[in-house]
Formats: C-alpha cells, sequence, structure tokens
C-alpha cells in the first residue's frame, strides 16, 4: 500500500557495515559455489584453484571501480546513475536495464537450484514448486523496511559463511587423521595438477566469474548506507579477502577429501562428497542419515535463498533508480509505508516467475540455460563499470576522491582485456555459446525501447 498523496518519501539509510559486507558476500557466496563449482572442477581439475586467485583478482578491480564512484556520490540505483551522467543518455540506460536484467536472471538461476537443493530430501516434490514457495516468502520480506531486509539478509548469509568456516575445520580435522583416504596428494595423483591444458583453464574462468557475480551489489547499497564514504571502501576490502579465502580454501579442501574426477555435476559437490564418503551415518527410526550431507544441504539451500533475496533487493532499487531518472515508468517510484519501493519489487519478483514456468516445462536443464544468460549479462555489466569508471576519472580531480582504484588506468586495460578474453571463451562453449549470440540482439532490443522512450518524452516544442 503506497503513502497517501502528497507525502514524499525516500529510500532511507539504513545500512550498517556488517549489512553492506553481509549483502555482498550473500550475492557471491551462493549457488556458483556451492553448485557450479561441481562443473568448474570436472572442466580444469586442481588447477581451479588458480582460476579462483585470477577471476577474485579481476573481480577486486570492478569492486574497486564501482566503489570509487559511489563513495564519490552515493545515489540510489548507482551503476545506471554513473553511465548516464559520465557517458550518455543511452549507456545510462543501457547499463540500468542490464543489470536489472541480469538479476533477474540470476534470480532465476537460483529459485531453480532450491528445487534441486529440496529434492535431495523430497524427490517427489516438483522443483517448480519449492521455487514458487521461495518466491512468495521472499518477495514478502523484501516489502518490509530496508533494516529488516538487512538483518535478514546479514543472518542468512552468517548462516552460509559460518558452515564454509565450518567444513574447513572438519576437513581439516579429516585430513589431518586421514579418514576415508584424505590426502593432500589428491590435489596432483589424478592426472597432475594442471591436467587438461590452458584452453580449458581459460574455459573454467566463465564458470568462476559467475560465482563472483554479486559482489558488486555494494555500489548498489551506497544510497541506503549510514557513512558510505567510510562503509564501503571498507567493505570492498574485507569482503574480497574473504570470498578468495572462502573460495579457494573450501574447494581445496573438497578436493583433498575426495579425489577430484569422481565429484561428479549432478548436485552439490558439498553434499555429494559427505554421501560419498559414508562420514556421520546414523540410523533414525525414518532410514540412514548422513549428518554433514543433510547440514551441508541445508546450507547450500539457504545459499540459494540468500542470493536470490539479493537479487529482489537489487532489482527493486535499480528500477527505482531508472524511474528518478526517467527511463522507467513512474509508477516504480512508489514506495509503501516502510519506504520500500513496493511495485519495483513485485514487478521484479513477477519477472523470477519466469523461472517457475521453465522449471515446470522443462526442470532438466534449466538452471544451466538460465546461467549462461546471466554471464553473458554480466559480462556486459562489468565492461560498463570499467569503461564508466575511466571517464569518470577523467572528469572528475583524482585528488578530491577519498578512495581510489589501484593501478589506474592500466587496472582497467586488464580487466576490460580479461571480459574481452571471456566472451571468447564463452564461444568455445556449448553451454554459452548461444548466449553469447543473444547479446548483441539483447542490446539492440534495448536501443530500439531508448529511442521510442526518446520519441515519446520528446518535447512538443522541439519541432517547431
Amino acid at each position: 500500500m503506497s503513502v497517501e498523496k502528497g507525502k514524499v518519501l525516500k529510500l532511507k539509510r539504513g545500512l550498517k557495515n556488517r549489512h553492506i559486507q553481509m549483502i555482498a558476500l550473500g550475492g557471491a557466496i551462493g549457488t556458483g559455489l556451492f553448485y557450479g563449482s561441481a562443473e568448474s572442477i570436472a572442466l580444469v581439475g586442481p588447477a581451479i584453484l588458480l582460476s579462483y586467485l585470477l577471476g577474485g583478482f579481476v573481480i577486486y578491480l570492478i569492486m574497486t571501480m564501482m566503489g570509487e564512484m559511489s563513495t564519490h556520490e552515493p545515489v540510489a540505483g548507482a551503476f545506471s546513475h554513473f553511465s548516464y551522467k559520465y557517458w550518455g543518455e543511452f549507456p545510462g540506460f543501457l547499463a540500468g536495464w542490464n543489470y536489472w536484467f541480469l538479476y533477474v536472471l540470476v534470480s532465476m538461476a537460483e529459485l531453480s537450484a532450491i528445487g534441486i537443493y529440496v529434492q535431495f530430501w523430497f524427490p517427489e516434490i516438483p522443483m517448480w514448486v519449492s521455487s514458487l514457495f521461495v518466491l512468495i516468502i521472499i518477495t514478502i520480506l523484501n516489502l518490509f523496511s530496508i533494516r529488516i531486509y538487512g538483518e535478514f539478509e546479514f543472518w542468512f548469509a552468517f548462516v552460509k559463511v559460518m558452515a564454509i568456516i565450518l567444513l574447513i575445520a572438519l576437513g581439516l580435522y579429516l585430513i589431518i587423521w586421514g579418514v576415508n583416504g584424505a590426502t593432500i596428494s589428491n590435489l596432483w595423483q589424478y592426472g597432475g595438477f594442471f591436467p587438461f591444458g590452458i584452453k580449458e583453464f581459460l574455459l573454467s574462468l566463465v564458470v568462476v566469474m559467475f560465482s563472483f557475480g554479486g559482489t558488486e551489489l555494494i555500489g548498489i547499497t551506497a544510497a541506503e548506507a549510514d557513512d558510505p564514504q567510510k562503509s564501503i571502501p571498507k567493505a570492498i576490502k574485507q569482503v574480497i579477502w574473504r570470498i578468495l579465502l572462502f573460495y579457494i580454501l573450501s574447494i581445496a579442501i573438497l578436493m583433498i577429501l575426495h579425489p577430484w574426477n569422481e565429484i561428479g555435476v549432478d548436485g552439490s559437490p558439498f553434499v555429494i562428497i559427505f554421501q560419498e564418503m559414508g562420514f556421520g551415518i546414523v540410523n533414525t527410526p525414518w532410514g540412514p542419515l548422513n549428518i554433514p550431507a543433510t547440514f551441508f544441504n541445508v546450507v547450500v539451500l539457504s545459499a540459494a535463498i540468500s542470493v536470490y533475496n539479493s537479487g529482489i533487493y537489487s532489482n527493486g532499487r535499480m528500477l527505482y533508480g531508472l524511474a528518478e531518472q526517467g527511463n522507467a515508468p513512474k509508477v516504480f517510484l512508489k514506495l509503501n509505508r516502510n519506504a520500500a519501493p513496493f511495485m519495483a519489487i513485485l514487478f521484479s519478483s513477477l519477472c523470477t516467475l519466469v523461472a517457475v514456468v521453465i522449471n515446470f516445462l522443462v526442470p532438466e536443464g534449466a538452471f544451466m540455460r538460465i546461467m549462461s544468460l546471466a554471464v553473458a549479462a554480466a559480462t556486459i555489466t562489468w565492461g560498463l563499470i570499467v569503461i564508466v569508471q575511466y571517464r569518470f576519472r577523467k572528469q572528475v580531480d583524482g585528488k578530491s576522491l577519498s578512495f581510489k582504484v589501484p593501478f589506474y588506468p592500466f587496472s582497467n586495460f586488464f580487466a576490460l582485456g580479461f571480459l574481452i578474453l571471456l566472451l571468447i571463451m564463452m564461444t568455445q562453449s556449448g553451454n554459452m555459446k548461444y548466449a553469447v549470440m543473444v547479446m548483441p540482439i539483447w542490446i539492440l532490443v534495448l536501443y530500439i525501447g531508448f529511442r521510442i522512450k526518446k520519441q515519446i518524452t520528446k518535447p512538443k516544442s522541439s519541432g517547431r
């Protein structure tokens, strides 16, 4: 329900530094790690650890580029705003709508994964039923105040972080005692540390970058952050180290516990490994229960819900920012009594409902189809961030910036070259080739929409 006529509400600054860090962690530590890592391990073997190091460095550069602009000018819909202001009208239009589209796709992928995780316990429940249930609950929660959202996401992400720490501790215990053949030599005794070659290594970067998607949410939170000049830089520095620690350590431990070439790609490796090890099984009235596998399935399920929660939050704020710029219908400016952009949230949630339909019609392979499109859209977003920040620095006095990108402008050139390489490698993947082909069509559709919008909003006096 919107506020009464004449009363003006603005997005509130209610996010603390701990909220901002956990929102970024919630966006990055999700299905890409808990489900997609199985695909990347199968693709490149133990060398996946190097892929995460390289991908993590590039993502750190992109995070700092977004953070530099956001701390200088914290606004709602920050990414679209900066593209519009420092490059032009169409780049701003493209940035906003593409980022919104990206997180719709990411949210759809998470909903698809949720159905897979639930079937671990209840194989008779169709995936679309689980997806629909989570969609409804998370949408309702996002309609409450930003403080409630921040607390909800904080604790959701906290559970994930603690679970990964527990995995690391448990894994180290099993490795030290050599339980079920756990040995560090598993990292090189099955074809070596680098078993497949450079092409597969480069191709693995595609899956790795999907895993890191979501960290740029730090820039989106700037308009609702307390003291963004301090909280945003601090969050960026802390989040990137934690993400690299969680990814590299947890995946290394998984491959030490179990031969990497036997993990498979039919579920979360965090669950599959403990199932196959047979560790921690207890008898219950309902039959044998693998406690570690069950626990980590709860974690990967909460991780998917957490990322979906971050996605709905991000989409709502992006549509709000687009509407402020006149690039989306003004109806998305409506706030409820909790100062949440309820129309933007509801519309975004309605779009992710497509995932429920896809899981109903073609449940097999739904996740990979959606993920490939998300990677293509993410590449557009990251490329725009790199270019816009370069133009931003050309127009702003660098001495006035409290937070700066390291190695500018070489960091921009390196990141852009990496993203171009990413696109080239996507054309070599059967799962992602079509997504790269769709990108020019998607940009063309947005350009046509932009031209139509320009004609509609063109002043009547312009033709006189």
